[in-house]
């Protein structure tokens, strides 16, 4: 017989629990790319139409795992978001910006977040 999933949680060791909790918020915060479009409520086709791009460019860009940043700057911009890049590290996070000087050669500039 099932058991209901709050059941099974209530009987989770404290640290089990607290592992889903954090695990829970951190998928709270991510969102593919159709996601946002979704939760912005636009459609495909109206994305497509302020890039002047087809619609099908659009699907593709969303099944994508790997797309140009300038690509993926435009698209979430035209959905009213700037683009962070942030690198992880076990000490502390660096946002890395001026990341749109990449084809001039320039380093990019880092700070401590």
């Amino acid at each position: 017989m099932a058991k209901p999933f709050r059941k099974l949680i209530e009987n989770l060791p404290p640290e089990r629990k607290e592992r889903i909790r954090i695990k829970t918020g951190v998928l709270k915060n991510e969102m593919a790319r159709h996601e946002l479009r979704l939760a912005l409520q636009l459609t495909q086709e109206e994305l497509a139409n302020t890039l002047n791009m087809k619609q099908t460019a659009i699907s593709r860009f969303e099944h994508q795992s790997d797309i140009f940043i300038s690509t993926l700057r435009k698209i979430l911009s035209t959905m009213g978001a700037d683009l962070k890049i942030i690198a992880h590290f076990s000490d502390g996070d660096i946002v890395i910006s001026q990341f749109n000087d990449f084809h001039q050669d320039k380093l990019c500039r880092v700070q401590k977040v």
